[in-house]
């Protein structure tokens, strides 16, 4: 039986229930990732023993389950865009808010598909944006190249902004810092491509990128379900 089935213990002195030790562990995996939710540090947070939490939450995993599961209510936008690629669009960038919000999130992504009821309205969401567009197979394809792209580019952001958390160096300090050993191993002629990159190439924010590289895998989507030329 899933988490999502279990039946919650009766009540006791020290009110608990699975909506509120979910609260507590994304409150601590906020503050500082997975690494920080624990039985232990959850219960301290709710003024309740280990142990009790065990009668709502089997495992960590289980845990994770639920968190995931909670955020992907706020991925799920409150009214469903007509256009199916207006519909793709909103959930990736609803998806890669929720991870700004919530860094932790990063972590969770794309691995095995979350079974939760809030994750399978939004996938039900993704593959009804395509529905009578194209066959299901196509869709599937286009659903999981759009939630691949995402996912990576998240994973990526998230990385530099905990890689700036970890050092205390913004992007543009970190580049400052780095300029002096990428000019030396440029001015070696070995890597033109990179050296045109550097000098040439626009510097735009993640947000930006974000949104450019998107479009250009919907662009691709909509070339596959295009109706052939008459």
């Amino acid at each position: 039986m899933s988490v999502w089935d279990r039946p919650e213990p009766p009540t006791r002195p020290v009110p608990l229930d699975r909506e509120r030790i979910v609260e507590a562990a994304i409150a601590l995996a906020d503050g500082g990732g997975l690494d920080e939710v624990s039985f232990r540090k959850v219960a301290a947070r709710l003024n309740a023993g280990p142990m009790r939490l065990y009668g709502y939450v089997s495992t960590k995993q289980e845990l994770f389950d639920l968190m995931l599961d909670e955020v992907y209510a706020e991925i799920l936008p409150p009214e469903r865009p007509a256009d199916w690629r207006e519909a793709l669009r909103t959930l990736a960038h609803r998806t890669r808010d929720a991870a700004l919000r919530h860094p932790w999130l990063a972590d969770l992504l794309g691995g095995r598909p979350a079974l939760g009821p809030n994750a399978l309205a939004v996938g039900e969401a993704a593959l009804a944006a395509l529905d009578g567009l194209t066959d299901i197979d196509t869709a599937l394809r286009a659903v999981e190249t759009v939630n691949s792209y995402s996912t990576g580019a998240i994973r990526r952001e998230v990385a530099n902004l905990r890689a700036e958390r970890a050092t205390g160096l913004s992007k543009h300090d970190w580049q400052r810092a780095a300029g002096p050993q990428l000019t030396r191993m440029l001015a070696t002629g070995r890597f033109p491509a990179l050296t045109r990159a550097v000098h040439d190439g626009a510097d735009v924010d993640a947000g930006t990128a974000f949104a450019t590289g998107l479009g250009w895998v919907l662009d691709a989507v909509a070339a596959k379900i295009a109706p052939p030329p008459a």
